[in-house]
């Protein structure tokens, strides 16, 4: 992910994907990878700005949960 915004010149992302299980909320696998990518792309100086999950339900955005 990192590697592709770098390739892009991005300054910062927001990462998007959905559970087809239909619920929004973020799991811990998810906070986890989330930070991980955060950690990386600070040290390119690239930032995340949100973690968006979309499901049946609605979405969840990680920022507004606190979560990053």
């Amino acid at each position: 992910v990192i590697r592709r915004a770098m390739d892009l010149g991005a300054a910062a992302i927001i990462l998007v994907h959905n559970h087809p299980s239909g619920d929004s909320s973020p799991s811990r696998q998810d906070i986890a990878m989330t930070r991980d990518i955060a950690d990386a792309g600070q040290k390119f100086g690239i930032t995340v700005h949100d973690h968006i999950i979309i499901g049946k339900d609605g979405f969840s955005s990680m920022r507004s949960a606190g979560l990053i």
